[in-house]
């Protein structure tokens, strides 16, 4: 399994509800300094659908200004509909609804 593979498996673990940091992905695929790379191999999702991107978010649960399906709004919008709660500066309610290793 190359990289992206592992990535993308990882991402699709990620529950409804809940959501992950690009670092959080990359330390769970053995490497937590790929946290970029997390970030490219989500930008180029072949299947936006099935592997939810939308689900990853920065550590400070800030959205994503390059949302690769739709932008900022898209991805907001997908995190409320799966019951996401957002704080008053706009960021993902991280206490909440992160993975936490």
């Amino acid at each position: 399994m190359n990289t992206f593979e592992k990535i993308y498996d990882e991402v699709r673990r990620i529950p409804k509800g809940r959501v992950a940091s690009y670092g959080y992905i990359a330390f769970k695929i053995g490497n937590p300094r790929l946290s970029r790379v997390v970030g490219y191999a989500l930008h180029v999702n072949p299947s936006p659908g099935v592997i939810p991107c939308h689900r990853v978010v920065m550590k400070d649960g800030s959205l994503t200004p390059a949302f690769a399906f739709g932008g900022l709004d898209a991805q907001r919008t997908l995190l409320e509909n799966e019951g996401v709660t957002f704080l008053q500066d706009g960021k993902v309610d991280m206490k909440k609804h992160a993975l936490t290793l």
